[in-house]
């Protein structure tokens, strides 16, 4: 098995709250690429039972479009993972995200599991990265992705505040390193990377400005607490209208007969290699799944 992150846009990856039937009646509206309907810290440990089924009751309505859907699960080590994890394969969602991961060898138990329960090949293994042995262990969990269904990286940034003992602040110094070193991870390996949240859901100019750091770090997009940070999401993670632009110049120009073979050309006044090939399609593959959505 390979690590599979295919073309497919990100930007926008809403949790919405498993136990609420309203929410995730809600959720079928709303303009998010990625659905991360959770079990674990938005349930109460009483509640969490009755969630699965109500959970498990939504995704297979198959109401949601061309969402990408993700259950979270609580960890495998607490009392109620085997479960969630019984109903997650059955329900048949697009991926799986599991908390608390610390290694791949992590990585390689669940994936075991998932294939224990009869998850099919092509299920979306996703990890939270929120804890310090995960960002120690950075490398051995992106190099499980070589024989597991690892999809990607979710960053648990509050997470890695309360295990830090760190001060959150704008510019997010405390977790600059974790960041990084989850963004040089993923690129390794070829996973997919989304950002953490921003809490304060009534500061818009702030949660733009994370976005934007985001962005500028590699994130392939951000997770999100609230439909009121959608529309924000999906601006700053969505291409450029004139990077976009340039990107199909590269491509149209590799493929001309005269350049063929060659490494290095010049395409609108700029040097660029068959690693900015490989790039120009990637942009120009999310740009065009971006508006077949719209």
């Amino acid at each position: 098995m390979t690590a599979a992150s295919e073309f497919r846009p990100r930007r926008s990856c809403l949790y919405m709250p498993g136990a609420n039937p309203r929410a995730l009646e809600k959720a079928k509206t709303l303009v998010a690429d990625m659905l991360i309907l959770d079990l674990e810290d938005s349930v109460a440990p009483d509640a969490k039972v009755e969630a699965r089924d109500v959970l498990s009751s939504a995704v297979n309505e198959r109401a949601y479009g061309s969402r990408e859907v993700v259950i979270r699960i609580n960890g495998l080590d607490t009392e109620w993972g085997e479960g969630d994890l019984q109903m997650a394969v059955a329900a048949k969602p697009d991926g799986i995200l599991v908390p608390k991961v610390t290694s791949g060898d992590d990585v390689v138990a669940i994936d075991n599991a998932l294939t224990g329960a009869g998850a099919p090949e092509d299920l979306g293994l996703w990890v939270m990265i929120e804890v310090p042995l995960a960002i120690l262990n950075i490398q051995s969990i992106g190099a499980a992705s070589s024989s597991t269904r690892l999809r990607g990286f979710v960053m648990g940034t509050n997470d890695l505040a309360k295990e830090y003992n760190a001060v959150p602040t704008p510019d997010r110094l405390a977790f600059q390193a974790a960041l990084q070193l989850a963004i040089a991870s993923a690129r390794a390996f070829g996973l997919v990377a989304i950002d953490g949240v921003y809490n304060d859901i009534k500061n818009e100019q702030g949660f733009r400005a994370e976005c934007e750091q985001g962005r500028v770090l590699g994130f392939d997009g951000k997770t999100l607490i609230h439909p009121s940070q959608l529309e924000t999401a999906n601006d700053v993670f969505s291409p450029d209208a004139e990077a976009v632009e340039h990107a199909k110049a590269v491509i149209e120009a590799f493929g001309l007969p005269e350049n063929q073979g060659l490494g290095v050309i010049k395409v609108n006044g700029k040097m660029v290699e068959l690693l900015h090939l490989e790039q120009a399609k990637r942009l120009v593959a999310i740009n065009d799944a971006i508006n077949q959505m719209s």
